[in-house]
């Protein structure tokens, strides 16, 4: 199971060759917050902020993290969690589709628990940071949060590392 396809990749890849500053600038400012959307509600900040943190990536590190969200199976890695997982994932996510992802994810990961937020983005943990779901990022113990950045971002190796058994 890997995020996206290699096809996709390419894309990613070619608009960061193209103008990396205003390929950042129209994914935050469309796609990734879902500020295309009607009635969306994306701030000048979220958008300068991811802005901000694109372009402070190296290129060779930009290509290195597209070629492994595009090309990398990540289904052995996921079935050898140990840990209780929180998948968390939007229902309208345009970057990383659900069912490629979250929803493979829950079922290859043990003791995993899914929270899907109808409506969010892929951006959800700026656009839904204070949501009055009982699901919330800053009470997240270290080893959940290291799964759910895992599964968020899937760009990652799994080394096993576990966070702590609290």
């Amino acid at each position: 199971m890997s995020t996206i396809t290699t096809e996709d990749g390419t894309e990613i890849r070619n608009g960061c060759i193209g103008d990396r500053s205003q390929f950042y600038k129209d994914i935050a400012g469309g796609p990734f917050f879902g500020a295309n959307r009607p009635g969306a509600k994306v701030s000048q900040g979220m958008v300068d902020s991811f802005w901000l943190q694109g372009m402070q990536g190296g290129h060779k590190n930009t290509f290195d993290c597209i070629k492994a969200f595009s090309e990398t199976d990540f289904t052995e890695g996921l079935k050898q969690f140990d840990v209780p997982t929180l998948i968390i994932h939007g229902d309208d996510d345009q970057i990383v589709p659900i069912g490629a992802t979250a929803l493979s994810s829950a079922k290859l990961v043990r003791n995993a628990t899914s929270k899907i937020y109808p409506g969010a983005p892929h951006g959800l943990a700026a656009t839904h940071k204070t949501s009055s779901t009982p699901t919330r990022w800053h009470s997240l113990r270290p080893e959940v949060a290291l799964s759910a950045l895992y599964i968020n971002v899937s760009a990652m190796e799994w080394r096993g590392a576990k966070g702590s058994e609290k």
